[in-house]
C-alpha cells in the first residue's frame, strides 16, 4: 500500500493510502470546490467509517456502504440530531431525532428517510404523542 496527496481534475483532493488506484486505508477526501470533507476510513475507494463534513457545518459521523451512509451512524443538521440506523443513504429503521434548543424529537421508526410505524413524539413544548 501506498500514500500520498492526490488532486483529481474536478478539483477534489485526497490524502491518505492508496492501493490499486483506489482510497485505501486512512484518509482525508475533500470535494470540488470544498463541497465537503469525509475523513476515516476506505476500502478499495469506498468509505468505511468516518466523518462527513459538509460546508454549511452539518455532519454525519458512522458507517458507509457502497458511497452510501449505512449502518450506524449520528447525523447533525441544524438544530437537529439523529441517532439511529441508516440504510442506504436514508435514516434507517430505528432512530431518535432530537432538536437541540427544545424538548422536541422522535424516538421510533423510519421508513425512506422519514418517520414511519411506530414511535414517541414529543413536541417542542414539551408534549407528547404516540404514533
Amino acid at each position: 500500500m501506498t500514500g500520498g496527496r492526490f488532486d483529481f481534475d474536478d478539483g477534489g483532493t485526497y490524502c491518505g493510502g492508496w492501493e490499486d488506484g483506489k482510497a485505501h486505508g486512512h484518509g482525508i477526501c475533500t470535494g470540488p470546490k470544498g463541497q465537503g470533507e469525509y475523513s476515516g476510513s476506505w476500502s478499495h475507494g469506498f468509505e468505511i467509517v468516518g466523518v462527513y463534513t459538509w460546508p454549511s457545518g452539518n455532519t454525519y459521523q458512522g458507517y458507509w456502504a457502497q458511497g452510501k451512509r449505512h449502518g450506524l451512524g449520528v447525523e447533525t443538521k441544524g438544530k437537529w440530531t439523529y441517532r439511529g440506523e441508516w440504510s442506504h443513504g436514508f435514516k434507517g429503521r430505528y432512530g431518535i431525532r432530537q432538536s437541540h434548543n427544545t424538548p422536541a424529537r422522535y424516538d421510533g421508526t423510519w421508513s425512506n428517510g422519514l418517520q414511519d410505524g411506530y414511535g414517541i413524539e414529543t413536541y417542542g413544548d414539551g408534549g407528547g404523542l404516540f404514533i
